[in-house]
């Protein structure tokens, strides 16, 4: 049965290259991109209401950046146990994605300290002024 997995693995030695160079290329990708994308966020993005409802979905806009964002998502998956940035590959995609209790759960995610910092941080690289979390700027 080993002999059996071994030679499989063999056989698509050149597939499993192929995803850690793609994983690898991925990572540097959205590290390289991730500051410009925090700076794009408005100052008081966070301070009002973007709660999405089930029937927005349906519009084009709504289907068009979940077709964009699942792929992401499920690479950030698999990065998870690929070689990659798996988290942040998981957060891009849902951060295109549209659906329902998105804004609570980005607003959440932000009010962490540290978190807040770290976005606040790369903003000022890029001269951009900090988030306006609830009234709370870092």
């Amino acid at each position: 049965m080993i002999d059996w997995i071994l030679a499989q693995l063999q056989a698509y030695e050149h597939v499993f290259i192929w995803l850690g160079v793609g994983s690898v290329l991925l990572s540097l990708f959205s590290i390289a991109v991730m500051p410009w994308f925090v700076s794009l966020i408005p100052v008081d993005y966070f301070r009002t209401h973007h709660e999405i409802h089930w029937h927005t979905l349906l519009r084009p806009r709504s289907i068009v950046r979940n077709i964009i964002g699942l792929p992401i998502l499920l690479a950030g998956l698999a990065m998870l146990f690929l070689p990659g940035q798996g988290i942040l590959t998981i957060m891009i995609g849902l951060a295109i994605m549209i659906y329902p209790g998105k804004f609570r759960a980005e607003r959440w995610l932000v009010r962490r300290q540290g978190v807040l910092r770290a976005l606040n941080w790369m903003r000022r690289r890029r001269g951009v002024p900090p988030l306006d979390v609830d009234g709370f700027i870092d």
